[in-house]
């Protein structure tokens, strides 16, 4: 038997839940792939405020579960094999702290892991319009390897709906780690 590719999703207070939740959902039906989520206190009320779910109903969408402040957790160990984490949708504070190291919870401290090992690290922060700080934190994690991947429509495909416009997005950030994504999105083949 192998071994399940394991990807970290971490979730916080920053507006667009509904890019966590996708991609816990697609995840969820594919067999090969175990995904270990943390969110936020501030995730869960966004969660709430944005789609009416409550944190059992996201809970049940994930294969593991760790709290926010579980910083003896598997995922704050380099040890842990992971192909590396998706932080979405990601807060400007949690930006900041994965851009300084400051490791005072378990989403910032898994992120903090994932770079240190070299693992991928995919960031789709949620704010605008971005400030000095903002700009700067991002360029950080960038020179350490991480990818930032604002939710940007994509408006040449031509996407009739919102949930398509997340399919696009929720498909291309999968695609970095080598998920089946065949219906989510079409790549761009050119005109």
């Amino acid at each position: 038997m192998t071994a399940k590719r394991r990807l970290i999703i971490g979730m916080t207070g920053a507006t667009g839940a509904i890019y966590g939740v996708r991609m816990l959902q697609v995840l969820q039906g594919q067999e090969q792939w175990e995904t270990h989520l943390v969110i936020s206190s501030a995730g869960v009320v966004n969660l709430k405020h944005e789609l009416g779910m409550k944190r059992a109903e996201l809970y049940e969408l994930a294969d593991v579960t760790h709290g926010i402040n579980d910083i003896a957790a598997s995922i704050s160990s380099g040890g842990f094999k992971t192909e590396g984490m998706v932080i979405a949708p990601c807060s400007m504070k949690t930006l900041s702290a994965v851009a300084h190291g400051f490791g005072d919870n378990l989403i910032s401290r898994a992120a903090d892991v994932v770079l240190k090992e070299r693992r991928r690290l995919v960031v789709m922060p949620r704010e605008t319009p971005l400030n000095l700080i903002h700009i700067r934190n991002m360029a950080s994690v960038t020179e350490m390897g991480g990818i930032m991947f604002p939710p940007m429509p994509a408006f040449y495909s031509k996407s009739d709906s919102m949930m398509a416009m997340v399919n696009e997005t929720v498909g291309r950030v999968l695609d970095m780690f080598g998920v089946d994504v065949a219906g989510l999105y079409t790549p761009w083949e050119g005109l």
